[in-house]
Formats: structure tokens, C-alpha cells, sequence
């Protein structure tokens, strides 16, 4: 009976991941039944998540350095992860809050899923184009080139596409509340480097104060 429970929810975990396969090629219905039909897992969402960091990092080691120049010894892997996972998160909090205001439907944890989803292309395309970048020359790189920047544009058009089924949006309100989400990332970052700001000056502030007490004593 544990066997065949282990098996069903393997089932239902790649039934949801394949299911990032109709979100492409169908966004907006796949992103309605996604969330509204409960068609997506967190399991999947953190699949596709997790094999987005995984690429990025490969593309560093296996990119033609004519597409990608790396000085390994300056890069640290974790901070390179690190900016990826941040700009991430604040826009998934950054337009769940927004749209919370402003009659949105969707919850954190849709807008969390269906961001993910819609960063399958990125793997789909970045994996082949890693081997195809070291086959090709100089005066071929312009494909490359394009094809990689469509992956993320394609990328782009898919969250958009999928913040507007799950909140329930009309295109011109969702444009508008795509542009106020990265507007309110920028305020976010302000906000979070004042915040640390404040913190650092405060600690070096009760550093000095105890070197001076100790220098008195």
C-alpha cells in the first residue's frame, strides 16, 4: 500500500511537471487551470525553479567563451545564485502585495507557482544552446545571441501572461500592474539597502563605543 502511494504521488508530481510543457504552449489557459484547477504542484514549481539555478550555473562552466568570459577566481557561486533567487523573490512578493490592494485573486503562493512555471523555456532552450555554442564561430554568434535573449524574453511574456490569469487582470490592468511590480522591486531595494544601512552604522557605532570603553579601562 506504501508502494503504491509513493508510485501515485510520483504520478501526480510528473503529471504536474509535464504540465509546464501547456503552460508554453498554451499560457493562458494553462496558467488558469494551473491554479484555478489545481493542475500545478509546488513540487514541480520547485523543480523547474531549482533546474533554472542549475543551468544558469552550468552555462558558466560549458558556454563558449566567446558567448561567456569567466574569471573564476573573482566569482563567488553563492552570491551568483544568490542574484538570481533575489530579484525572484522580490518580484513574487513585490506583485503579490501590489495586486492584494488593487482585487487581485491570485495568493503568494499561486504567484510563487506560476512564475516558476513559466521559467521551464529558459531550461528547454539554455540546455542545447550550451553544446551549440562551442560548434559555432565568431560570425555565427548573432544567432546564439538571439536565441538566448529570446529565451528570456519568451520568459518575460509568460509570467506576464500567467500574473494575469491567476489575478484574474484585464491585459491593460495587468501591463499596468507588471510595470508598478518592477517599480515597487526598485522601492524594495531602497528600502532593504536603507534598512542595512542603518544596521551597519548602528554596529559600528557599539563597536567603537566598546573599543573606546575598553580603551579608558
Amino acid at each position: 500500500m506504501f508502494a503504491s502511494l509513493k508510485l501515485e504521488s510520483f504520478q501526480n508530481y510528473w503529471k504536474s511537471l509535464k504540465f509546464a510543457l501547456y503552460c508554453i504552449t498554451h499560457p493562458l489557459d494553462g496558467y488558469w487551470d494551473l491554479t484555478h484547477e489545481k493542475k500545478g504542484t509546488y513540487a514541480a514549481a520547485n523543480t523547474i525553479l531549482i533546474l533554472t539555478l542549475v543551468v544558469r550555473v552550468m552555462k558558466l562552466r560549458y558556454t563558449s567563451f566567446i558567448f561567456n568570459d569567466v574569471y573564476w577566481e573573482d566569482l563567488n557561486i553563492f552570491l551568483y545564485i544568490g542574484s538570481i533567487l533575489f530579484p525572484f523573490a522580490l518580484w513574487v512578493v513585490g506583485n503579490w502585495a501590489l495586486t492584494t490592494l488593487f482585487d487581485g485573486k491570485g495568493r503568494l503562493g499561486q504567484v510563487y507557482m506560476a512564475t516558476c512555471y513559466a521559467l521551464a523555456p529558459y531550461a528547454l532552450i539554455q540546455i542545447p544552446l550550451m553544446p551549440f555554442s562551442n560548434a559555432v564561430t565568431v560570425d555565427e554568434k548573432e544567432f546564439y545571441s538571439v536565441v538566448s535573449a529570446a529565451s528570456l524574453v519568451f520568459c518575460g511574456l509568460l509570467i506576464v501572461a500567467a500574473m494575469g490569469q491567476i489575478h484574474e487582470f484585464s491585459f491593460a490592468k495587468n501591463i499596468l500592474f507588471t510595470i508598478a511590480t518592477l517599480f515597487a522591486m526598485l522601492v524594495m531595494i531602497f528600502i532593504l539597502m536603507l534598512f542595512f544601512s542603518m544596521i551597519s552604522q548602528g554596529v559600528a557605532y557599539f563597536i567603537s563605543l566598546a573599543k573606546e570603553l575598553l580603551f579608558r579601562l
